[in-house]
């Protein structure tokens, strides 16, 4: 069975474009005709047919950043251009060789063909397009710069992973010394150091308080090391089925906001992803209290959220956009002092990027500074650790070397 693209005409004369399934031409002219359509013009095609649509559907599920970022540069580049949409998606189709990204690509080209808008288009995808997407699209349609507004959706999203890729690598040195600490002091506990206290104990000799507590965390960990990793394990399950009841993570998520130093750098990251978003969608021609309410759900963190949807509402309700994000208590002085001095020269949105901006390298200074007091705190609290299993081992040692004497 082969796939063929059509052009026909509906019961009201509009023009329909997609692709559909057949054996041959004149069969695929008679499902339209059962479809109450007009046929006008056939002819074969490489492109996925109607019926990937629901494999599409289930396997594209996301993408990776970078793809993202690619595709929607390409098909801004391509609208720049003067391409239509429908003939941007289908070059940008052919330019991919992922097929998860051609299929997907050639799905919105199929909808868009059938006369829908390339944000109801998307909508068919919200794990790949999510709400912030979609409404920068639908701007950016409305208003006829959609090119524009794509890009600005590209840079977002290259901006947003160099962040996530700049995080990962500074938590990938503190992550191996954890694992190797962990390991060392398992493998002196479980296997070095019951061999050497077993001559002691064989002897006789009267062991000191540090050695009998040591050999009682040996016996412990070597027959129990199991049990300890499933209380691990259920504790970890058990605090993910809590988390998912939304108010248990509402209040998981409001006090990790005050802990000293995380909850910090956790608030700087939500409200620089605040600031950023709504600058986007602010230049982009979206209403302000919608652009408010599309930025609150990109954040991660429930209390902030939803203390930022009360404040979309608010300012529905007519009062100033610096008096009501002042109220949610999320934003530092520095960023409210950003916020008014765009509001008062009519500038927000370039003020709301310069305070992503601040937001962006405050976050990243406080990550480097957790991290510079996290490794050397790891260090000596291993240090620690490893002189009193040395001590433990050379004290009955040094006391049996006073008795020979």
């Amino acid at each position: 069975m082969a796939a063929y693209q059509y052009q026909a005409l509906d019961e009201k004369g509009r023009t329909k474009k997609g692709v559909i399934d057949g054996d041959s031409a004149r069969l695929v002219r008679q499902q339209l005709r059962l479809q109450g359509l007009t046929p006008l013009a056939i002819e074969a095609t490489s492109e996925p047919a109607q019926r990937d649509v629901r494999v599409v559907r289930r396997k594209v599920r996301t993408i990776k950043y970078a793809d993202l970022a690619l595709l929607t540069r390409q098909l801004a580049t391509l609208i720049a251009a003067s391409l239509p949409v429908e003939e941007s998606l289908r070059a940008v189709a052919h330019q991919s060789n992922k097929n998860q990204i051609k299929a997907l690509v050639f799905e919105l080209r199929s909808q868009v063909a059938q006369g829908f808008s390339l944000s109801e288009s998307m909508a068919g995808f919200p794990r790949i397009f999510d709400d912030l997407y979609r409404a920068m699209v639908a701007a950016g349609e409305r208003t006829g710069h959609l090119d524009l507004v794509l890009n600005r959706l590209a840079d977002y999203i290259e901006q947003r992973q160099q962040i996530r890729m700049k995080t990962l690598q500074a938590l990938i040195y503190p992550a191996i010394l954890v694992v190797v600490s962990i390991s060392v002091i398992f493998i002196l506990l479980t296997a070095v150091v019951p061999k050497i206290v077993a001559q002691f104990v064989y002897m006789g000799q009267q062991l000191p308080f540090s050695t009998r507590v040591l050999m009682g965390l040996s016996h412990a960990l070597a027959q129990n090391w199991w049990w300890l990793l499933l209380v691990i394990a259920a504790a970890i399950l058990a605090a993910k089925m809590a988390l998912k009841k939304p108010e248990i993570r509402k209040q998981f998520h409001r006090y990790s906001l005050r802990l000293p130093l995380i909850g910090k750098v956790a608030l700087e990251q939500q409200t620089a992803r605040f600031a950023r978003t709504l600058s986007i969608l602010t230049a982009s021609a979206v209403p302000l209290v919608e652009a408010m309410q599309i930025a609150s759900q990109v954040l991660s963190n429930m209390h902030a959220r939803e203390q930022l949807t009360l404040a979309s509402e608010s300012v529905r309700n007519g009062n100033p956009l610096l008096d009501t994000l002042s109220q949610t208590q999320l934003f530092s002085p520095m960023l409210l002092q950003m916020i008014a001095s765009g509001e008062q020269t009519g500038e927000l949105e370039q003020m709301l990027l310069r305070a992503a901006d601040f937001q962006d390298r405050e976050f990243s200074y406080r990550v480097s500074i957790a991290l510079t007091i996290f490794e050397p705190v790891l260090i000596i609290t291993m240090a620690a650790i490893v002189l009193f299993i040395v001590m433990a081992i050379i004290q009955p040692i040094l006391a049996l070397n006073n008795m020979v004497g």
